[in-house]
């Protein structure tokens, strides 16, 4: 049989089954998709292929998914760092955001985001930020894969004058990407405090009625949760559980303030929540209880959230500290182990946005979104658990090739959709515009 692609590979992990790893397996795409996995000297015999691969040294994963990011504030690295949140939001980031906000700003971050996610091995995220339809339109140029965030605050900025309007923008760019196989929608509420209650009761209706996932951040700080209880008397989840929010379409990030009441509300609503240990633990914004939602039946996935306070997009640095906070949180050496952070990165966050069926593993008939990860490394080195090399002691520059959709983003290091040394050349300008006083 004549295929577009045949890839041999030292191993292959395809996080479904979870514990699984194939030692001198195939992996066969066809039409951007897999269409078979199996040992190395049975593809040989049954397949030809346009493109023959030879990866022995490497493991072949499924992309990883960035469950929360602000793609475009990348622009924003390093420029208010070592702050508490609302330090750091109100006096130093809202105020460069007022000031330098628009269309090209959104377009250079967010395309210096897509590939360093790429070159790290990310095939899919998920993101929060004005001029979504921007975002989508470097999503759709580059190739990458997104859900791409229909934003709502209260507040006036460059992108809307007030909710209505964000909603009805929102709403005209979920019509426009419906039938876009690169770049789905999600609600895109910002947080509690930050959007009042008439637009979230809209937003719960849109979401059931389109089907679409609410991406909130929900209970990041316990300044958060202590300032909405005293202004409304509940607890921000309480509130959005009464707005009809909490269910199975709720994304809740960061969720670094949950009573055990709260974490069995979420499991019973099928919700998920993205964990971002790096940005909490560099804001100091507190611990999410990881083992004891997943222990609940939450599905929890990992972001990175904005790499201004992060501060970078480095899945395979929040699988790592994922793994270890867990442990140190529940006291418990067992908590959260390699595979389990992978399949947070993984088929996790693939779930929560409504896509487990078409990315999240490597399964005959989901999308070829696949990297390989060179193993042969004196870092990686001896190896005996490829899973737990890869989560444990791997770095993202060990990625060398990265496959969406069976379309080869990244080869041998190099990007194919996006040209580096353009820009780099942009975001040396926009560190000039931004740095100014």
């Amino acid at each position: 049989m004549i295929v577009d692609t045949l890839i041999h590979a030292g191993w292959i992990i395809p996080v479904e089954p979870p514990f699984d790893t194939l030692k001198h397996h195939s992996l066969v795409i066809h039409e951007g998709r897999i269409c078979d996995l199996l040992p190395t000297e049975l593809a040989k015999q049954q397949y030809y292929a346009t493109t023959v691969e030879n990866l022995e040294n490497h493991a072949l994963l499924p992309g990883l998914i960035n469950a929360h990011t602000h793609a475009a504030m990348s622009l924003l690295r390093g420029i208010a760092d070592d702050l508490p949140l609302m330090d750091w939001l109100q006096n130093h980031i809202w105020p460069l955001e007022q000031k330098w906000m628009s269309e090209e700003f959104v377009k250079d971050g967010t395309d210096l985001a897509i590939a360093e996610m790429l070159r790290g091995g990310t095939t899919c995220f998920n993101d929060m930020y004005f001029f979504p339809d921007i975002t989508a339109q470097q999503v759709q140029q580059a190739g990458i894969r997104a859900t791409v965030g229909l934003i709502v605050i209260d507040f006036p900025s460059v992108w809307a004058k007030d909710s209505d309007e964000y909603l009805s923008k929102g709403l005209n760019l979920y019509e426009q990407l419906k039938d876009s196989t690169l770049c789905s929608t999600a609600f895109a509420p910002h947080a509690p405090y930050t959007v009042s209650d008439a637009p979230l009761q809209k937003i719960a209706g849109y979401a059931q009625k389109l089907q679409r996932p609410v991406h909130i951040h929900v209970h990041e700080t316990a300044f958060e949760v202590t300032q909405a209880v005293e202004q409304t008397g509940k607890r921000p989840l309480q509130r959005l559980q009464e707005l009809g929010l909490v269910n199975a379409s709720l994304i809740a990030v960061h969720a670094t303030q949950l009573t055990d009441a709260e974490i069995s509300l979420l499991a019973e609503a099928g919700a998920t929540i993205v964990h971002c240990p790096e940005s909490n633990l560099k804001l100091a914004s507190g611990f999410c209880p990881v083992a004891k939602c997943l222990d609940a039946g939450v599905n929890v996935a990992l972001g990175t959230d904005g790499a201004a306070s992060n501060n970078d997009l480095d899945m395979f640095g929040e699988m790592r500290t994922a793994a270890l906070l867990a442990k140190a949180v529940a006291n418990d050496a067992s908590a959260v182990s390699a595979m389990t952070a992978l399949r947070m990165a993984t088929i996790n966050g693939a779930k929560a946005l409504g896509l487990a069926d078409e990315i999240g593993s490597l399964r005959i008939g989901k999308a070829a979104d696949v990297i390989a990860v060179d193993l042969s490394s004196l870092e990686t080195q001896p190896l005996y658990c490829p899973v737990s090399q890869i989560v444990y002691a791997a770095s993202r520059q060990q990625v060398t090739d990265v496959w969406v959709a069976g379309k080869r983003l990244l080869q041998q290091r190099q990007l194919t959709t996006l040209n580096l040394n353009e820009l780099t050349a942009k975001v040396a300008n926009w560190q000039q515009r931004l740095a100014e006083k």
